[in-house]
């Protein structure tokens, strides 16, 4: 099984979000995590945020959600944004801010492993 990781305040908009649309997050992540190769139930690739990138789509009376995750990463589920999603085009600001936590994630990584060597 995979670990979750949220950066930044990814973990504080998830829980923000109405009931239903937290369980349906946690569920659709869990399966991501537990099950390899299992996609969420409605999903979409994010390319512009970066390669693998993936947005879960959540919809509900209260409004439409949308989490931002990576899974391509060995043993990690990297959760990058998580918010309401309020207009037919996402956010550019959202599509930044997941692309910003990527790039920082990553480099985190490439240094750590070069570190162990």
């Amino acid at each position: 099984m995979k670990r979750i990781v949220f950066l930044g305040d990814a973990l504080d908009q998830v829980r923000s979000f109405p009931e239903g649309a937290r369980k349906e997050a946690g569920g659709q992540l869990h399966k991501v995590q537990v099950q390899q190769g299992l996609e969420p139930s409605d999903w979409k690739p994010m390319g512009t945020v970066g390669s693998g990138v993936r947005e879960i789509r959540i919809r509900e009376d209260g409004g439409a959600f949308r989490v931002l995750y990576v899974a391509q990463f060995a043993e990690t589920v990297v959760v990058l944004h998580a918010f309401e999603k309020k207009a037919q085009k996402t956010p550019g600001r959202d599509l930044d801010l997941a692309d910003d936590r990527l790039r920082a994630f990553t480099t985190i990584n490439i240094n750590t492993k070069e570190k162990k060597r």
